[in-house]
C-alpha cells in the first residue's frame, strides 16, 4: 500500500520588532532544502504589547518552535512552561521549543557569540578585560557566557542605571567574575587595557543603519577586539573601530551558530553550518 500523502509543513520562525530585515529565515531554509526537511520559518512582526497573543498563536497553530528577537527576549519568560538553566541565568530567551504541549525556553546567543568569538576571530576571554554596551537580552547571554569562560573583568555600560546595576548583580551573584556598572552618558571612554568590546544594543539595527554607539572613537586602541551583533557585514561602530586599528566581528556569525543551535533543537538533526552560512553571504551580497 503506498504512503500516505502528508502535506502539513512543520513550522517554526521569529517574532520581533522590527523583524523585517532579520535574515534568518534565508539561513534556515537553505538548511531544511538541505537536509529535504518539509519545514517553514516565518518572520513576523510581533509588537511589543501584542506578545502574549504571539505565544498564543504559537501553541494554536502547533509550531515547533519559535525565536524571539528585539524586543521580546526577556518579557517572553512569563509566557513560559519553563526555561533552562542557562537561560534562566540569563533572564532572557531567544529559543522556544516545543515539547508536547509544554513551551521550553532556551537561549543560544551567548553560545554563538562564543563560537564566533573563539573560532572566527580567534580569541580566548580566559583572563581578558571585556567591556560590553547595553543590558538587554543580548548583552546579558553575552555577559553570562564570557564570564562563565573566564574573563577577569567585565563592565557593563548602559543608559538606564537600574537595569545595567541589575545585570551586574545578576553576574556577582551566578558567576565569578569581577563586574561593574558604568553608566552611559556622553561620549563613553573605553578604559585603557580593555581587550574585548562588544556593542550589544539595537543601535545600528534597521531602519537607522548609520547610526553608531556614543563612544569616545579615539579611546579603541590597536589589537583591541571589537564586536557588534547587528547583523550585517559591517557597521559603522566596526569602521570606525578598524580605522582605530582594532580587530572586529561582525554578528554574521553569531547568527549562524546559535541558528545552527536552534536548529538541532528543533529537529534533533545536525545543522549544515556551511549551507546556512553561504545562504546568508548570497542574501547579504558577500558571495
Amino acid at each position: 500500500m503506498p504512503k500516505a500523502a502528508n502535506y502539513k509543513a512543520e513550522l517554526v520562525g521569529v517574532f520581533g520588532h522590527p523583524v523585517a530585515e532579520n535574515p534568518t529565515v534565508v539561513m534556515l531554509e537553505a538548511a531544511f532544502a538541505e537536509l529535504g526537511l518539509n519545514w517553514r520559518y516565518l518572520t513576523i512582526e510581533v509588537l511589543p504589547e501584542d506578545l502574549a497573543a504571539a505565544m498564543k498563536g504559537m501553541r494554536a497553530f502547533n509550531m515547533r518552535g519559535v525565536n524571539l528577537t528585539i524586543p521580546h527576549k526577556v518579557a517572553v519568560l512569563e509566557y513560559l512552561d519553563e526555561v533552562r538553566p542557562a537561560a534562566a541565568l540569563m533572564g532572557a530567551v531567544n529559543t522556544v521549543i516545543r515539547e508536547g504541549d509544554r513551551l521550553i525556553g532556551e537561549n543560544t546567543d551567548g553560545k554563538g557569540f562564543m563560537t564566533a568569538l573563539t573560532g572566527d576571530a580567534g580569541f580566548s576571554p580566559q583572563g581578558k578585560r571585556a567591556v560590553v554596551l547595553g543590558a538587554g537580552g543580548a548583552a546579558r547571554a553575552i555577559t553570562v557566557e564570557l564570564s562563565l569562560a573566564g574573563v577577569e573583568s567585565l563592565t557593563v555600560v548602559n543608559r538606564a542605571p537600574e537595569r545595567g546595576r541589575e545585570l551586574v548583580a545578576l553576574l556577582k551573584d551566578r558567576t565569578a567574575v569581577n563586574a561593574d556598572f558604568r553608566q552611559w552618558s556622553g561620549a563613553y571612554a573605553i578604559p585603557a587595557g580593555t581587550d574585548l568590546l562588544v556593542n550589544a544594543t539595537s543601535i545600528g539595527l534597521f531602519p537607522n543603519v548609520d547610526d553608531r554607539p556614543e563612544i569616545a572613537y579615539e579611546s579603541i586602541s590597536p589589537g583591541m577586539v571589537v564586536c557588534d551583533v547587528i547583523i550585517a557585514p559591517s557597521t559603522p561602530f566596526l569602521e570606525e573601530a578598524r580605522r582605530h586599528g582594532a580587530k572586529t566581528l561582525d554578528g554574521l556569525g553569531m547568527l549562524v551558530y546559535q541558528g545552527a543551535i536552534g536548529f538541532k533543537l528543533w529537529t534533533g538533526l545536525d545543522a549544515p553550518v556551511k549551507v546556512m552560512h553561504n545562504a546568508l553571504e548570497r542574501a547579504l551580497g558577500l558571495s
